[in-house]
């Protein structure tokens, strides 16, 4: 007899963040694309999606229409995440077999999500035909996608800074013993480099230069080691309505950029307060674990230590830690079962 599980015996981990998503099979990662569709806006057909749509990301004319699907870490606009995730699976994928479908699909989602932001995503997967379908808490994800053990009796403090949301866990036995989450990430972080623009020099800017500003020369504290050269910026005076350009340094964007890392400086703090005494002592050994898109702004590792007086590591493949962490659970389904959500 013909086993047909042989036809679906493909499985994928998604990561759909805010501003990226990464797809990954058990071994190797399939795509990694900016979170954004583009559409024809008389037939609403897909023009773009990933990276070509970032491209055109605030450059298109009314026949276009782009959109970003997710806000805050979760989907926002439903009908355009499912398409994105759609067209960006289907470039991977073009080898159907006649019985479609796959084995397992896993995807992260942020841990302070309500259970119809975890609906819609589920939803948007359940186009794919999977057998199964999961979903697996981002900070636990990323602590899996760091190699930490998070079956172990141990405490581990993770703070997840993406493109929407700031989440701090602290993690023990494959479980999340304390959290905090701050609506303060990489988004908030463009915005206010972009508000500093409009405020200080009357001058405006795109979210897309702001955020080459933020990955060129951002920085969270003067100290820093590898001082990046200061860059010209290009943007629209507000009064005169005529491109103008402003030369900005590092030590600018550290003042820019000081409230929103208090913020998360203080709700790591919190997380520690509500903390077990044992699972404190752990950290207190073990240190932060910093993973997300956001983690390699410059100076995060010494300001954190500073001001939190604990040992600070961060991963260095940030970006891509969620999605290891979800691979590693398409690995071995049944030894990850604890985390994962129906």
């Amino acid at each position: 007899m013909m086993n047909f599980n042989f036809f679906r015996n493909r499985s994928l981990a998604i990561d759909l963040g805010n501003n990226n998503t990464l797809v990954r099979d058990k071994n190797n990662l399939l795509v990694a694309q900016p979170s954004y569709i583009v559409f024809e806006t008389e037939s609403n057909r897909v023009k773009a999606v990933g990276e070509k749509a970032y491209n055109m990301f605030e450059k298109n004319h009314d026949d276009l229409k782009p959109v970003k699907p997710l806000r805050g870490g979760v989907i926002a606009d439903y009908d355009s995440a499912s398409r994105m995730i759609h067209e960006m699976v289907r470039q991977v994928t073009r080898d159907k077999s006649f019985l479609g479908g796959y084995e397992y699909i896993i995807s992260g989602i942020p841990f302070a999500t309500t259970e119809v932001e975890r609906r819609a995503l589920r939803d948007a997967l359940d186009q794919f035909n999977a057998k199964h379908t999961y979903l697996i808490f981002e900070p636990l994800a990323a602590a899996m996608g760091m190699g930490l053990n998070i079956q172990e009796p141990n405490g581990k403090m993770i703070i997840d800074i993406g493109g929407g949301i700031t989440e701090i866990v602290i993690t023990s036995l494959s479980g999340i013993a304390a959290f905090q989450s701050v609506k303060v990430a990489g988004d908030s972080f463009d915005e206010e480099i972009q508000d500093h623009f409009r405020r200080a020099y009357n001058m405006a800017i795109g979210l897309k230069t702001a955020e080459q500003v933020k990955i060129k020369i951002g920085a969270v504290t003067d100290s820093i080691k590898d001082i990046p050269d200061p860059i010209m910026v290009r943007g629209k005076d507000l009064i005169e309505g005529i491109p103008v350009t402003r030369k900005i340094d590092h030590t600018e964007v550290v003042r820019i950029l000081d409230k929103s890392i208090n913020a998360i400086e203080h709700a790591v703090i919190q997380t520690l307060e509500t903390c077990p005494p044992e699972l404190a002592a752990d950290i207190f050994q073990n240190g932060i674990h910093i993973t997300g898109g956001n983690a390699y702004l410059r100076g995060l590792r010494e300001r954190f230590e500073d001001r939190i007086k604990l040992p600070v590591h961060i991963d260095d493949e940030a970006l891509h830690s969620v999605s290891k962490g979800a691979a590693k659970a398409l690995q071995d389904p049944k030894k990850y079962r604890s985390v994962l959500l129906e």
